[in-house]
Parts: structure tokens; sequence; C-alpha cells
């Protein structure tokens, strides 16, 4: 918005003020217009939000009753109703075979309402394997979704600006591959707006969440309720050992690992990069989230009168869970990070689990999941699963 919007659109704000409350209550009109996108009362919003469900808080003291009065609150916040009876129906096309495992494309059924196209790489040899449910991250990058972890072996076009994302963000590597060369069956798909299910426009975001409200649905219930079902789908395939089954993702693709852990049981862990914090941390004057657009896929409505975001993760206690954030990460401010963490690191304590999560912050990294921490998440999938 350039200077003489905002001042056009701030003179209305005062102006309305004004009009309902007299010529002597400009000043006041004025203190409260936004800042930013930021009403300025905000604080006071913020205070009100006590996440009253929050392990702690919650006047239920047992875990297994907490956890399924927490997932019941989350699911009843979702807007989107479960899908489990919608078959799967998958078909599977575009096989290629490597020196160390095999490509395909499979399109399923993940709700009634339309089908999905992934990649599945599956090692060779001998199964059942464990497997990785990859869920990618948003970036404002449409064109691609899946294929900014699986490298697109069936379009040319696609893998150039695959691999600019890869370079950027991943040293240069696809995760997905790595995953698969290291022994894990892998399913990555496109969410929508991404890939096959785009492109979406980044401008169009905010119309394409109000819509869905319109019509009594949610964009981010959809999310975790198609994720809950790939984890479902990956978890039931023949060359899959059900019993090591988990998520993993960077940025976007780290809010719906957790939150895959956290709502369902066929994911045994999680590992997520570069996304957990304290609501109240995050919501702060410059934040992207303020931006709005993209906010829309990880925002439930009505849900932060009943929960943090780190008790939405801790629901998953104790599943063994790796959060890993970059120092410098501006997307998540530190101290919004350092809340979260403790509060996920005090449910699993309550859980006599505490060495089943582990956080770590890389000082000197910012928004990226780089080929050493990449190691380490494979290497803590292979003492987990």
């Amino acid at each position: 918005m350039d200077a003489h919007e905002t001042l056009r659109r701030r003179t209305f704000v005062v102006g309305a003020g004004a009009s309902l409350l007299g010529a002597g209550a400009v000043s006041a009109a004025e203190a409260a217009v936004v800042d930013g996108p930021l009403p300025d009362f905000h604080p006071a919003l913020k205070e009100a939000l006590t996440f009253p469900l929050a392990w702690g808080r919650s006047p239920i003291r047992d875990l297994r009753a907490w956890r399924r009065a927490a997932r019941a609150t989350v699911e009843e916040h979702l807007l989107v109703e479960r899908q489990d009876g919608t078959p799967y129906a998958p078909g599977f096309t575009g096989r290629s075979r490597t020196g160390d495992y095999t490509r395909e494309l499979v399109t399923v059924s993940l709700t009634r309402y339309e089908r999905v196209r992934g990649a599945l790489l599956t090692p060779h040899g001998r199964g059942p394997f464990p497997a990785v449910l990859l869920l990618h991250d948003h970036g404002a990058r449409f064109d691609i979704g899946k294929e900014k972890l699986v490298r697109p072996w069936y379009d040319d076009v696609r893998l150039a600006s695959a691999q600019a994302w890869a370079d950027k963000y991943f040293s240069g590597r696809f995760v997905g591959d790595e995953l698969a060369r290291r022994g894990y069956v892998v399913l990555c798909l496109d969410a929508l707006g991404w890939g096959d299910r785009g492109p979406l426009a980044y401008e169009q975001q905010q119309a394409l969440a109000s819509n869905f409200l319109n019509l009594g649905s949610s964009l981010a219930g959809l999310m975790a309720r198609e994720d809950q079902r790939a984890a479902a789908f990956l978890a039931g395939l023949d060359r899959v050992d059900a019993r090591r089954v988990a998520a993993v993702g960077f940025s976007m693709g780290a809010y719906r690992a957790w939150q895959t852990a956290a709502l369902g049981d066929h994911v045994a862990a999680a590992a997520s990069v570069c996304w957990m914090t304290g609501l109240k941390e995050m919501m702060v004057p410059g934040n992207n989230t303020l931006r709005g657009q993209s906010a829309y896929y990880m925002l439930h409505p009505g849900l932060a009168r009943h929960l943090d975001i780190p008790d939405v993760a801790s629901i998953a206690a104790p599943k063994p869970m790796l959060f890993l954030d970059g120092g410098l990460d501006t997307l998540f401010p530190a101290e919004g990070v350092r809340v979260a963490y403790d509060k996920l690191r005090a449910v699993w304590r309550s859980h006599h689990a505490e060495e089943r999560i582990r956080t770590k912050t890389w000082p000197e990294l910012g928004h990226v999941f780089t080929a050493p921490m990449q190691d380490e998440v494979v290497s803590w999938l292979d003492d987990v699963l």
C-alpha cells in the first residue's frame, strides 16, 4: 500500500470514529486506528487469550483425557469433517528406477472433493520399510509443490524451478530423494494451490480462504484433513511398516508435520524445521503473519481461545518429536521460539518422556533446511523409528 492509500485509509477510519463520537473525539479515534494491520487495542486482545485448555491450565489432570479433549477441540475448529470413509482409489503412473529407489506418481482421493497427485519413492530391497510423509513449504512459490522436495523426473520445466528452490533452501538437495536413498519410503503431495493444484497467485490466498469460510469450510482445515489422510494412506501401503511412519517438513511443512502428529495416530514421530512459536510472540508489528495471505493456511478460526500453538503440537506427546529452528529466522522471533519450546518440553516432562523431544536452535542460520540439518533429521529418524 502506498503512502497516499495509507493516508486515505487512516482518514476514513478517523472520520468514521469522529462521526460516531462527536467532533471532540478525533484524537481518541486516531488512537484507535490500526498499527500496520494490527488494531491499536491488540494488546488487550492478547491479554484476553489465556489458553484455558492448555496442559497445566486445564482442569483436566489426566494426560490421556486431556489429549482427547484437546484433540477434539482442534477437530471442531477445523470446520472440515473427517474423510475416513472416502476410498483412496490410488492410481500409479510414471514409474522410473534409479540406482537406490523407484519413483512413481500416485493419485489418490484424500477427500471426497477431488483427487490429488503426489510423488512416491520406494527404496530397492525387501520391505516393509520405514516411511516419511514429506510436507512441502509455502514460500510464496506456487508453480511447484511436491517438486520442492522430490526431484521432478517427469517434468523438465518444473525441474529448473525445483532445483533453484533446492539451491536456495536445501543446500541443493532434494530432501525426499535423500531420504529414499537412506532407506525410507517417501510420499509427498501437493497442497491446494501448489503444483498440479495451482498455481495460485499470492494475492489470491485471502480471497480463497474467505470463500472457504463463506462456504462453511476452512482452507487450513482442509489442509489438516488432507495431511491426516495422506499419513493413513502411506501407513497402509504394503511396502511400509505402519509402526514406523514419520512426518517431516520445513516452514509451512513443519507446521503441517507437527499438526499431523498431533491429530492422528498413523504418524509415530515428527521432525519440524522452522515453524514453531508462541502465538502472542508472533503477533507483533512487522511479522509476516500479520500480512494475512499465507497465514490462512495455518489459521483455524477461534482455536486461539482455547489453545496456543505449542499446546496443539503438545497433543502429540509422548511421541518422539524434533524441532529445529534458525536463530536468525525473522519469521519466528527468538522469544516466541523460546516460549514454545518451554511449553513443549513441559508437556513431555509430564509424560515422563522428556528424552523423546528434542529442540535445537542453529544460531547462525535463518529460514533454511541445510544439509547438516537434514543429516541431523535423518539420524534422528534412524534412532526413533
